[in-house]
């Protein structure tokens, strides 16, 4: 990949409609940032923070939680594209998300996407990605998720 998409008009952004956007970098889900986000949600259950018992547990070892892996969308995203088009954007939610497979600790993500749709608003532009994260050896995606951005005028 040669750099991130740029959307800095209405046209590029329709353009990017059907087109595959990725992978991103690396990035190492280790067992510091599952900590953290355990402590962030309260979310301590076992199979993600207690490599002990989790060796014994139904996965072999401790996994991230699915929230966490799509919070990681919005870490590379910008790896993908960039929005200078609007005066900001906001989440406006997400019609689905699948966790298809599980984040061992220690594993290796990269993020692609591709604009499925976008709708002009008045000015605005909603826009619907579909974000699949993969892990690194293996060819089920560990998250599928279609978001809605709201690009504002």
């Amino acid at each position: 990949m040669s750099g991130p998409a740029v959307i800095d008009s209405p046209e590029a952004l329709h353009a990017l409609v059907g087109v595959e956007l990725g992978p991103s970098g690396p990035l190492v889900v280790e067992q510091q940032r599952i900590d953290a986000f355990a402590d962030v949600t309260g979310d301590h259950q076992w199979i993600h923070v207690d490599p002990e018992r989790a060796a014994t547990g139904p996965f072999g070892g401790v996994i991230a939680h699915g929230q966490l892996t799509l919070s990681l969308v919005t870490a590379l995203a910008p790896e993908l594209y960039t929005v200078e088009l609007g005066t900001a954007r906001v989440n406006y939610g997400f019609e689905r998300v699948r966790f298809p497979a599980v984040v061992p600790v220690g594993s290796t993500l990269r993020l692609s996407c591709r604009v499925t749709d976008v709708q002009d608003r008045d000015g605005s532009w909603l826009v619907t990605f579909r974000f699949t994260m993969l892990r690194d050896g293996h060819d089920r995606p560990v998250c599928v998720a279609d978001k809605l951005s709201l690009i504002l005028a």
